[in-house]
């Protein structure tokens, strides 16, 4: 990403979205009713490339999806993780996330792990906890911070 990494909620956020053009999405659902859907159909829609990691499906949002991180990483570059699975399950994903050279892992909404975080960021990855990413991206667009030619 970039040295110094932003240390600011306010600069990490448009810089990952700016800098990340593939994102793997830990527990994204193939159910169109889901929110871990919704969000990512969004976020494809603005031009992100969106790689499902789900054990338990084999296809959303047209893509392949993967059972792990790991697996994913065999076949595509992923410059960011978004995580959709409970606070307790993100120190494994984190761990993944460094092993495979991510540049950032997001928590959506609800979901944090202070521990975890501080390691990622300590292996030099940016960290966004408890935010939204697709409410985060329409208000970054819609301040200007962010370009839709860019997306």
């Amino acid at each position: 990403m970039q040295n110094p990494p932003p240390s600011s909620p306010a600069e990490r956020m448009p810089h990952i979205l700016r800098h990340s053009r593939t994102i793997a999405v830990v527990g994204l659902s193939a159910k169109p009713h889901r929110t871990s859907f919704g969000v990512s159909r969004y976020m494809q829609d603005q031009g992100y490339r969106i790689i499902p990691i789900n054990p338990n499906i084999t296809e959303a949002l047209g893509e392949k999806a993967y059972a792990t991180l790991s697996e994913a990483a065999q076949h595509e570059k992923i410059d960011l993780v978004n995580c959709f699975r409970n606070s307790e399950d993100i120190p494994p994903i984190v761990d993944e996330a460094i092993a495979i050279g991510a540049g950032a892992v997001w928590m959506q909404l609800g979901i944090s792990h202070p521990a975890a975080a501080k390691k990622a960021e300590a292996a030099g990855l940016l960290v966004v906890q408890d935010h939204c990413i697709k409410v985060d991206h329409r208000v970054l667009l819609s301040r200007g911070l962010l370009s839709t030619a860019a997306c």
